[in-house]
């Protein structure tokens, strides 16, 4: 039987993730995820992808705001935003409406990260609409890369592990959803899937760029696990692990929930 093993939340794009009991499924993704994000001068995002230190800035949530720390410095995040300054922000392809908040946090950001940067909240007015290429009209997502969940198997992950000398741990991937009780890479294959009556709809196999060859503890890079993955991984140029979820209802969801697999997906852009 499948079972959700893990969760985890993203409340600022590509700063380390929390690991959760229980998780709320919104409109754009669970609750408090990825709905903060640092851009640079140009208000374009910034990821791990060029700033590796960002995976060593621990994120918790609290009770009025996110509390971010790195070694013996921390700064408070309220979630009421008082700032009335709204930009259009870039993630990729898309543009996007976000909300300014201090510019002490921002110089705090700026200061541990060495690299200008100012932190913006998405407010709920703010509607990203996902990539209508692989999903119906009306769905849209958080400041997330393209899509709101991004889910992977316990049994992928072990076995890509078996593969390698190192061992890995699941944060390197950056999954919303692990699921165990599945057969490895069973995930790619799976169209639609309930949990605790939300209803999920898997939409397009997740490309995988730098970031997993980060080690989250430490922001050291190295060639793995691109460099396995790449063996048997590989389709049409492109390193593919987990799969992309959409959901068309909202609810809670929480570890040890049972995931039923209600169809499979057929098309030939799922199968590796």
């Amino acid at each position: 039987m499948l079972k959700v093993s893990d969760l985890y939340i993203y409340p600022i794009k590509s700063l380390r993730g929390i690991k959760v009991n229980h998780a709320e499924v919104t409109d754009r993704g669970f609750k408090h995820d990825r709905r903060w994000m640092l851009v640079d001068d140009n208000n374009r995002f910034i990821s791990q992808r060029e700033v590796a230190r960002m995976a060593l800035l621990k994120v918790a949530i609290e009770d009025d705001g996110l509390k971010v720390s790195f070694n013996e410095t921390s700064v408070t995040i309220p979630f009421r935003v008082e700032n009335k300054v709204f930009v259009q922000v870039t993630i990729w392809d898309d543009s996007c409406k976000a909300q300014l908040i201090d510019t002490t946090i921002d110089q705090w950001f700026t200061d541990v990260l060495g690299k200008r940067c100012r932190l913006v909240y998405m407010p709920d007015k703010s509607l990203r609409e996902t990539d209508p290429k692989y999903t119906p009209d009306g769905y849209i997502t958080s400041f997330a890369d393209a899509y709101p969940f991004l889910l992977i198997s316990q049994a992928s992950l072990n076995n890509l592990n078996s593969r390698m000398d190192i061992e890995l741990h699941m944060d390197r991937f950056r999954p919303n959803i692990v699921i165990e009780g599945s057969s490895p890479y069973q995930e790619d294959t799976m169209n639609q899937l309930a949990i605790n009556g939300v209803n999920f709809s898997g939409v397009k196999l997740c490309a995988r760029c730098n970031i997993p060859t980060i080690d989250q503890q430490t922001a050291k890079a190295g060639k793995e696990p691109s460099k396995t993955m790449a063996k048997y991984r590989l389709k049409n140029n492109k390193i593919y692990f987990g799969q992309n979820l959409i959901s068309s209802g909202t609810g809670l969801i929480s570890i040890g929930d049972n995931v039923d697999v209600l169809s499979t997906h057929t098309e030939e852009r799922f199968i590796i």
